[in-house]
């Protein structure tokens, strides 16, 4: 899909199809007005005989309006404007996108960007579009003998700004969302494999794939990862307590993003790449086996933010850190009661060979002291409770430090990927205590999420740190099925709120081509 940015006037769009918006109770927008002037108030006289009342969603397809030069003129109900807030231009855009891509027309000029939208600005609008059309047109069929194959399928969508002055931000705009939304299919098309093609090796393959991809930039971006010798060499006794019931070896894959200077402490992301969980001894039930493909969400959305920033070329250093595993019952698996000592020195009772990602990542979490880091922050499907506590909208947000916690939260309110904090308080941590261990790797059936970060907390006094438990928000939880590619949108946002400031409007892409 192709997408660019103009400004000019609806009734001189020589295209495929032109968009406007047409509020409740009938009442036309601005650029749907001058198509109104042009055509010689061909929309009103459509409009008053009922046509179409502009409730959110509604549409009616033109063809031929006169006065213009567009092929075809769609209309889209926009609900009442004052009304117009985020999640109303998200089924805008998303319903718009749909009958485009459905009614043959290959280009098209949207004029929705221009719309009056609560409290956001033209670049929001712009952004937001790109990355909801891209969502919308999402696929996952590559697995497929028969595709559904679209005989015209739309190519290309200009999105529209309402003056010259206003192109070089929508440029910026269209170039971080197209670089999130690249991130985002990265995330879902990982996710989304089977267990049978995605593995520990096979995301370390990809991640090999990601820094040739931009070994031209100017930035630098390098893979390494460790192997289970290495593992042990080091003392992760948690991570391979998880790995040593299965068959395929394990991997921690490291991606080192150098595009700040040398003496710049690094973001480091930390994502759980469990890439099929049984639950190990402590298995799960037959009907909730199929969906643990996707504990790897985690290790899949690290790869898409390096990706998205890799192509935004951000001047930051990002570490990518995703332990990456199967957790698999058999002869040589770890039994409940079994303790190991982790990287850290300190010594695990496991309780429930289910709760395992936690196991990986708190070896991973101590991983991160070599690189002096200015913040971590890690990111797994990793536990039910959470998803009980917040359902399916809002990531829980745990974090040592009030700042990092409100910069995510503000992030994630930006990009509508939203967050939501939950408590780390030290009256928790008395759920892990064990008699036999330094701790437990579970609590009582009480505070599930809070005791699974509590567990990381201790593994993180010597930096900022965050944890997103996205076990509710990786995947649809709708018959749509699939990932979600969350949380890429939030984290990217994240990063570029962090060098916001640093560019100049000299060094943003050039102006787009105006249109007449």
């Amino acid at each position: 899909m192709e997408f660019s940015i103009k400004s000019g006037h609806p009734e001189k769009q020589r295209t495929a199809c032109v968009v406007v918006g047409v509020y409740e109770p009938r009442r036309l927008s601005d650029n749907a007005r001058r198509l109104d002037d042009a055509s010689d108030g061909h929309l009103s006289a459509i409009l008053r005989r009922g046509d179409l009342e502009g409730k959110l969603g509604q549409s009616l397809l033109l063809h031929n309006v006169p006065g213009t030069l567009s092929d075809r003129v769609l209309l889209i109900g926009c609900g009442r404007e004052r009304e117009l807030g985020d999640a109303q231009y998200r089924k805008i855009m998303a319903k718009t996108v749909d009958i485009l891509h459905d009614m043959g027309s290959m280009e098209t000029v949207c004029y929705l960007t221009e719309l009056n939208v609560r409290g956001r600005d033209t670049h929001w609008r712009v952004r937001y579009a790109i990355e909801i059309a891209s969502t919308t047109l999402y696929r996952f069929d590559q697995l497929k003998s028969k595709k559904d194959i679209t005989r015209r399928p739309l190519r290309k969508i200009i999105f529209t700004v309402s003056s010259r002055r206003e192109l070089p931000l929508a440029e910026q705009a269209s170039a971080e969302a197209q670089a999130i939304a690249t991130g985002v299919k990265l995330t879902k098309n990982l996710a989304n494999l089977p267990p049978n093609i995605c593995t520990p090796s096979y995301l370390s393959e990809q991640a090999h794939k990601l820094c040739a991809n931009y070994q031209k930039t100017s930035a630098v971006l390098r893979c390494s990862v460790l192997d289970e010798a290495d593992m042990r060499n080091l003392g992760m006794g948690a991570f391979l307590a998880v790995s040593q019931g299965s068959a395929e070896p394990p991997k921690m894959i490291i991606l080192d993003y150098q595009g700040g200077g040398k003496n710049q402490a690094p973001i480091v992301l930390v994502g759980k790449g469990v890439t099929f969980d049984t639950g190990g001894l402590c298995l799960k039930k037959p009907e909730n086996m199929p969906d643990m493909k996707y504990d790897m969400c985690g290790a899949a959305s690290v790869l898409g933010v390096l990706s998205a920033v890799a192509e935004l070329q951000l001047p930051v250093n990002l570490i990518g850190i995703m332990p990456c595993t199967e957790n698999s019952p058999s002869g040589t698996a770890t039994r409940p009661s079994d303790i190991v000592t982790s990287l850290s020195g300190q010594t695990l009772e496991i309780i429930n060979t289910d709760a395992e990602g936690r196991l990986i990542l708190c070896d991973a979490l101590t991983y991160c002291e070599r690189y002096k880091p200015e913040v971590v922050i890690d990111i797994a499907t990793l536990t039910g409770a959470c998803v009980i506590a917040l359902g399916h909208h809002a990531h829980g947000l745990f974090s040592n430090h009030s700042p990092l916690t409100n910069e995510l939260l503000n992030a994630g309110r930006e990009t509508g990927d939203r967050a939501w904090e939950m408590p780390l308080w030290d009256d928790y941590q008395e759920l892990l205590d064990s008699p036999f261990a330094d701790m437990k790797n579970v609590g009582d059936k009480s505070a599930g999420a809070i005791s699974a970060a509590c567990f990381l907390s201790r593994f993180t006094k010597k930096y900022q740190w965050a944890h997103l438990d996205v076990a509710g928000t990786a995947v649809h939880a709708d018959k749509k099925k699939g990932a979600t590619g969350r949380p890429v949108p939030l984290l990217t946002q994240y990063i570029i709120n962090c060098v916001r400031g640093t560019e100049t409007l000299s060094e943003l892409p050039p102006p787009a081509e105006i249109m007449d």
